[in-house]
């Protein structure tokens, strides 16, 4: 009897000696969400390289207006990977979302800012008490415009805020149906080279306005080399600052955007690789949690290094 069982446990663990480990499977589809201004995963889509890489993956790529829908698609499963900027992973881990930050993008504090009519009697910040703004709901809009009002005194509590995806915010805001709009790239370059608004304020000295990769916990439990190759691939072939006009020439191709508008997009871009994040990035983005929750935007505090990927090299972050 002992003999037998010494027998079968030895075929159990030469069994487990030739099975691949599951950590390292590799998965049969991998579905990235990305948005307009997501330009590193835009140009990542057009090379293919990710595709000849992750030969037995079927790579599939979704489009969405903002942030805050990539997220929900990631929580019910229906993406695995995404990129946003830095509100939508704040709301989603407060709902109790299933999402782990991967990397981030250099800030960039420019691509984003608040904007009213040209002829708008708007002149400061503090005159956009009583007024109609318009953004995203827990987008990276809506921590702008919370951070724009704190700076003048004022808070949500002060304005109408008007709950619209960009596109129907710029028809809201031509059609002089709200008094301002807060907004990121490329839609804020968009509407600057309409000539018809007028910059109100940047995100520079009120956010970072830092951008994140974000994966299920899934994804990074089970497949954490095709986490790392994607990452890889994403710097590869990522945008560069330094060829600014090859760049803005390729983008405008795949995006469908005038010349001008994604050459003033891609100006305020850094043309950074994608990093593990940071203790400063961490505390950046904690900040963020700690501001929508001080103004009883979340249900409660959030840890953000709770979420954080620490996968071999990153542990030391």
């Amino acid at each position: 009897m002992q003999h037998l069982r010494r027998h079968l446990l030895g075929g159990l663990i030469g069994l487990a000696l030739t099975v691949p480990s599951l950590a390292h499977a590799t998965p049969e589809q991998l579905r990235i969400g990305y948005q307009k201004g997501s330009l590193a995963l835009v140009v990542l889509k057009e090379s293919t390289h990710l595709e000849q890489r992750l030969k037995g993956t079927k790579i599939t790529w979704v489009e969405f207006p903002a942030g805050p829908p990539l997220l929900e698609a990631l929580a019910v499963g229906s993406i695995d990977v995404g990129s946003t900027g830095d509100s939508p992973p704040v709301f989603a881990q407060a709902a109790g979302k299933d999402l782990i930050y991967i990397a981030y993008e250099s800030p960039a504090p420019e691509g984003s800012a608040i904007v009213v009519p040209k002829d708008s009697p708007i002149r400061a910040l503090a005159d956009l008490k009583g007024k109609r703004i318009a953004f995203t709901k827990g987008s990276s809009a809506h921590f702008l415009t919370v951070q724009a009002l704190k700076k003048a005194g004022l808070t949500l509590a002060d304005i109408t805020p008007v709950y619209l995806q960009p596109a129907e915010a710029r028809a809201a805001f031509e059609g002089g149906n709200v008094d301002a709009w807060s907004i990121w790239d490329p839609y804020y370059a968009a509407i600057e080279q309409s000539n018809k608004a007028r910059v109100l304020t940047t995100s520079k000295g009120l956010s970072p306005n830092n951008s994140f990769y974000l994966a299920s916990a899934g994804l990074t439990r089970e497949s954490p080399d095709t986490v790392k190759a994607l990452l890889e691939e994403i710097n590869k072939t990522s945008i560069s600052s330094q060829r600014p006009h090859e760049t803005s020439q390729l983008i405008t191709r795949l995006l469908g955007l005038e010349p001008a508008v994604v050459e003033r997009f891609v100006a305020r871009r850094p043309g950074s690789p994608v990093l593990p994040l940071t203790p400063k990035v961490i505390a950046e983005q904690q900040a963020v949690a700690d501001t929508f929750f001080q103004a009883k935007l979340i249900p409660k505090p959030i840890k953000v290094a709770d979420v954080i990927w620490r996968n071999n090299s990153q542990s030391k972050n």
